[in-house]
């Protein structure tokens, strides 16, 4: 990894997610998937095409709606992109 490059923990509550997919136009459904608001069956997916439930949720990346899982390998790659 790049010595310039420098990734931070920031965690938010519940109800602060939800207000942050909001600014998204994104919800939650009634199983945790995170969905288009305008369209409560459309489930938004990672850029490796997986559903993604609001306690997977790491972010959004810079410039983008390309969701990002909290795990360990979607935040390897996330960093990978960003060096």
């Amino acid at each position: 990894m790049s010595s310039s490059m420098k990734l931070s923990q920031i965690t938010f509550s519940e109800s602060a997610k939800i207000e942050i997919l909001d600014l998204y136009g994104k919800s939650v459904d009634a199983d945790g998937f995170i969905v288009e608001k305008d369209n409560i069956s459309e489930r938004v997916l990672t850029p490796k095409g997986e559903e993604i439930q609001i306690e997977e949720w790491a972010g959004v990346r810079k410039g983008s709606e390309a969701f990002v899982k909290k795990d360990t390998f979607s935040l390897i790659e996330l960093a990978k992109m960003l060096e």
